[in-house]
């Protein structure tokens, strides 16, 4: 496979360079795509260096057979033609195409076959914070449809990129050495706090994440399940969490939940109360799957259930996935 990574230097990009190594990705030949400011520097693939090219509107693309592209929605749009015109698949982390009809959403371990519909040449990677969710509520589904969910995440700094778990960081240094702290990358000092706002407000009082995770819900797993999330920041410097209340068709016990979730692809099942056992971001950072526990019965709905969820949201939210959805599409061949 010829591959490309375009939006190498950040957090992502450079989580896509490691896994593509850790799991032996066939890449015969690879190519880097940064912004001016990246062109020029050096990353080492398998021992070898490479350099980074500047994006351009060119032939660049021309005999790649596979694009993971998270450099933003706004080069997303403008580039995606130029990307995929000479039959490039592009796999896009951003949110640019996720809800438009011609382009999949894919989360490999719930509608993996979604990926080989691709009009526009075009899969979309989900939002972190839903790719984290449907892989525990497809657990669930399988076994009785979901009616709805309400969730609270609790996401780490990581997920505004490298530069905000930079700030994190440097908050709780100056804050240590009596320093006021430097506030650019969010709207508050997030060191020692918590902020009730992800991404954007819109009319209706939720942010855009938090419709994010209503809509794309529905659109992976082809379902009218009804979601209703509140997204925080919390000060945390990796992978996310989630706590979430599910209403099922039926009543499910907790015992067959876990057994659910114990035999789910791409879960880890971590539900021990007895002996402190529960997800946690510490433990998660690094890991690929969706580790689940605090099972318990909903006690305000005989047909609900909530549990507790945490993921690696720079892994499997985000470059994991897009390299699953690549693999899945090596099978297909």
């Amino acid at each position: 496979m010829k591959v490309a990574i375009v939006g190498i230097s950040g957090a992502v990009g450079q989580e896509l360079l490691r896994i593509l190594e850790e799991r032996n990705f066939p890449v015969e030949e690879l190519a880097l795509f940064g912004s001016s400011r990246s062109a020029g520097k050096t990353y080492t693939f398998r021992g070898t260096s490479i350099k980074v090219k500047q994006l351009q509107h060119n032939d660049d693309f021309k005999g790649i057979d596979i694009a993971f592209v998270s450099a933003g929605g706004s080069t997303s749009l403008e580039f995606s033609e130029t990307i995929t015109k000479h039959g490039t698949i592009m796999i896009d982390n951003s949110s640019a195409f996720r809800m438009y009809d011609d382009v999949p959403l894919v989360v490999p371990e719930v509608n993996p076959e979604d990926a080989l519909n691709r009009p526009r040449g075009i899969i979309a990677n989900p939002n972190c914070t839903t790719i984290q969710m449907v892989v525990a509520l497809k657990a669930i589904e399988d076994i009785t449809h979901i009616r709805k969910v309400h969730v609270a995440t609790y996401q780490a700094a990581s997920g505004a990129g490298a530069a905000a778990m930079r700030e994190l960081e440097n908050q709780y240094k100056q804050i240590v050495n009596g320093e006021k702290p430097t506030i650019e990358k969010f709207p508050y000092q997030l060191a020692f706090n918590l902020i009730p706002q992800v991404d954007v407000f819109t009319e209706n009082g939720y942010t855009k994440e938090e419709l994010k995770m209503h809509n794309e819900t529905r659109k992976i797993m082809h379902s009218n399940i009804e979601v209703s999330a509140t997204c925080v920041r919390v000060p945390v410097m990796r992978a996310h969490s989630e706590a979430t209340w599910i209403e099922t068709e039926r009543s499910v016990p907790v015992e067959e939940a876990r057994e659910a979730f114990a035999k789910a692809e791409g879960v880890v099942l971590m539900d021990n109360p007895d002996k402190k056992e529960y997800p946690m971001p510490l433990d998660v950072t690094g890991k690929d799957e969706v580790y689940v526990g605090r099972i318990r019965k909903d006690l305000t709905n005989d047909k609900g259930l909530t549990f507790w969820t945490v993921s690696d949201q720079i892994r499997k939210g985000a470059a994991l996935n897009a390299i699953q959805i690549a693999e899945y599409l090596l099978k297909q061949q």
